[in-house]
């Protein structure tokens, strides 16, 4: 699979379900790219280089998304505004 369609697929499934999860674990974007999972990490890490999707963490979960999504997104602009 070429990257750009890659990107394509990952934004398109990702879009479609943000009404109900805005976060997303690797084995999420593994099964929608159908690949392996040492094929998709590249995908996904240049997909975070590019800021395509967000890299999240909390210390024992790590997880995926769009930028600007989610709860978490909301909070962390407050932040800032500080």
């Amino acid at each position: 699979m070429e990257y750009e369609e890659a990107k394509k697929l990952i934004v398109e499934q990702l879009t479609k379900k943000l009404k109900t999860k805005s976060k997303f674990y690797f084995n999420d974007l593994t099964k929608i790219l159908d690949m392996k999972p040492r094929e998709a990490k590249k995908i996904v890490n240049k997909l975070v280089e590019e800021n395509v999707l967000e890299y999240w963490s909390s210390g024992s979960t790590s997880m995926y998304g769009m930028p600007g999504t989610g709860k978490q997104a909301a909070a962390e602009h407050e932040e800032k505004d500080k």
